[in-house]
């Protein structure tokens, strides 16, 4: 859109920086500033119109979205051009992820690279490779406190390295998905020690108090992120003497974004970044960016203008470059990081769908799909240009994160029915065979998480422990179960590394001085590769969940229904243990899959006259396309053995 006052502004900027630039081939670069910078200073304005020196930071903005450009490589360049054509590339069926560190999935990015016939070999071709940014030693939660974001943490590689793995994946057609840390750094940061030092410019990149009067006003609505770590919002910095705003770990400081220079610098950073190969850039915890006094400091509007502007400036230098939006929030709220005020996305393309994450896991421990199937139904419909991320653990805590409306309406009553989950997840109801483990523990709230490997939740590792085959047979059938769902239900499936081979809890954590008041760490593996070969291996447990896996992947890709473009239809049945889809063929509607999943460990059946043109259908014979068998039938009545599924087509 042209608009003659952000126009005229652009002229001057580039009448500044154009000798700069000149000797450069800028033509796709101004294409895109033209179109987009009508929207860029609007949102520029909106956020920090009213300082004196806005004119100098905007031109500091195109600045920098220039110089990134240009060091943009050619490979990269010729990237976006093909996805600018293909502007739903990353919607196709195709895609399927892991999520992993480095050091734990092969000690350090080369390792990395060694390993990709493994990918290859499952079927995975998009790697969220977590933290690689320079952390201190010790203090850094996982990689998320960050003291340099231009370097390659030591311990797991340099940026060579990583330019190689990319490289390599590329060749391989994967996509690698990198984090930048929007929210914090670590104290350890460049700009944290020269805020300590008394630099006005870099103490002005934080939120930092001579009292505790401001502070005190935040801690009446802000809640606690770690309360039994972490307890309260903000910590005492003896050198600089100010209170600092906290509210992940005392060691991490957050970012002001009411100043624009943080905005720059944060934009060049995950700019640079894409210019390291990342196709994908995971941006974390992007609901806390904005902080008011009176509110939660989460979900701001102001927070989805800087993603918007963070968009809106990264498809001028790398629009081939998506974004992930980390927030783990009600579906009411997470849906609003793909764009509020748009039909395609003008956030975030890709979210996690951390909602369908805790009603699977409510499915497994009640046996039954009756919450599942309301909270399904609550999930706000996504934008049309972008899709979730579906994902049955990562490296973080699950929290149950449910709606109590939605709890109460399946007759549950909310704190007593979160309650019952903690317990069996941790194993304390009797005959769960979870091995769980309490996280963030609130006694203000009551609220709890809880860590542990997939394996050890749905009772992998105790069958293994007790030596009990049937408890084995019925773990695996539940890994599989729950893939099953992240496969099919729309989106990207992100599998968590260590899940394909049955990985249990890493106990090691709790003699580690600087991991052992944190339980996540517990499903944070490091990859036991003589284990992982047993997946060669026909009747171990790694064969069976490995093989199963490869196999429901293939099938995955070769099924075009299952791309995301909101064409999923959800069945109401009447038996409750069962959940119930279809995915269809936006082009070929005759081309549909049913996807059913049994939740129960007894068999179940299903009425196929409930599901409207499936159960008319007497002319074609229904066909599991993962097996390429023909499900028990009887009449209209389709059985479900325990723990089992179906992708359904007509044959």
């Amino acid at each position: 859109m042209y608009e003659q006052r952000s126009h005229s502004l652009l002229n001057a900027i580039l009448n500044q920086i154009e000798p700069e630039f000149s000797r450069v081939d800028l033509r796709y670069f101004y294409t895109r500033l033209g179109a987009n910078f009508y929207a860029i200073h609007s949102l520029f304005e909106k956020l920090y119109g009213k300082r004196p020196d806005f004119a100098e930071q905007a031109q500091r903005l195109v600045e920098t979205m220039a110089r990134q450009y240009i060091n943009r490589p050619e490979t990269m360049r010729q990237r976006d051009i093909d996805r600018e054509q293909d502007y739903n590339w990353f919607l196709h069926q195709k895609w399927v992820g892991m999520a992993m560190y480095a050091n734990g999935f092969a000690k350090n990015i080369n390792g990395m690279r060694d390993h990709l016939n493994y990918f290859h070999e499952l079927g995975v071709n998009l790697l969220h490779i977590m933290p690689v940014m320079r952390c201190p030693e010790g203090k850094s939660d996982g990689g998320y406190a960050v003291s340099n974001f231009r370097e390659i943490d030591p311990r797991i590689g340099s940026l060579q390295d990583l330019r190689d793995l990319a490289a390599d994946m590329h060749q391989r057609d994967m996509l690698l998905v990198l984090d930048v840390v929007l929210n914090h750094t670590s104290d350890q940061h460049e700009w944290a020690q020269k805020a300590r030092d008394g630099y006005p410019p870099y103490r002005d990149y934080y939120y930092t108090f001579e009292n505790r009067h401001v502070p005190d006003m935040f801690e009446q609505s802000m809640p606690e992120v770690f309360p039994e770590t972490a307890p309260g919002n903000f910590t005492w910095d003896d050198k600089m003497q100010r209170w600092v705003m906290t509210v992940f770990n005392n060691y991490q400081w957050d970012l002001n974004y009411s100043n624009p220079a943080v905005f720059i610098e944060m934009l060049d950073v995950i700019l640079f970044w894409a210019n390291q190969g990342a196709d994908i850039v995971r941006l974390d915890a992007v609901a806390f960016l904005w902080k008011k006094i009176g509110s939660v400091c989460q979900n701001e509007r102001e927070a989805h203008l800087i993603l918007q502007l963070l968009k809106d400036c990264c498809q001028v230098t790398a629009p081939g470059v998506l974004f992930i939006a980390e927030a783990i929030v009600a579906p009411v709220e997470v849906i609003k990081y793909f764009g509020e005020d748009a039909v395609i996305a003008k956030e975030c393309e890709i979210a996690y769908n951390a909602t369908f994450m805790a009603l699977m896991w409510d499915a497994v421990a009640t046996k039954n799909a009756q919450l599942l199937n309301q909270g399904i139904k609550s999930l706000p419909v996504k934008l049309d240009g972008a899709t979730w991320l579906n994902y049955i653990r990562c490296h973080d805590d699950i929290g149950l994160g449910f709606d109590d409306r939605d709890i109460a309406s399946t007759g549950y009553e909310p704190a007593e029915h979160r309650r019952f989950l903690i317990d069996y997840f941790t194993g304390q109801f009797e005959g769960s065979h979870a091995r769980g483990v309490p996280f963030g523990q609130n006694d203000k709230t009551g609220d709890t998480r809880i860590s542990g490997s997939l394996a050890a939740l749905v009772g992998l590792q105790y069958a293994i422990e007790s030596g009990d085959p049937q408890a084995i047979d019925d773990a695996i059938a539940l890994v599989l179960l729950l893939h099953n769902l992240i496969l099919t239900f729309g989106g990207i499936p992100l599998l968590y590394y260590g899940d394909e081979i049955g990985t249990v809890n890493d106990e090691s954590y709790k003699s580690d001085p600087v991991k052992m008041d944190d339980s996540r760490w517990v499903h944070r593996p490091f990859i036991d590769w003589q284990k992982a070969d047993k997946r060669q291996t026909p009747g171990t447990v790694e064969y069976r969940i490995f093989n199963q896996l490869k196999t429901m992947i293939a099938v995955r890709k070769e099924l075009e229904a299952f791309a995301d473009f909101n064409n999923r239809e959800l069945w109401d049945v009447t038996n409750p243990h069962l959940f119930v889809f279809e995915r269809y063929h936006t082009r070929k509607p005759s081309e549909r899959v049913l996807l059913v999943s049994n939740f129960d460990s007894r068999p179940q059946k299903l009425d196929l006259s409930e599901l409207g043109g499936w159960g008319q259908s007497t002319s074609r014979e229904l066909i599991d396309a993962v097996t390429g068998r023909r499900p028990e039938q009887f009449d209209q009545t389709l059985i479900m053995p325990g723990f089992s599924f179906y992708w359904l087509t007509e044959n």
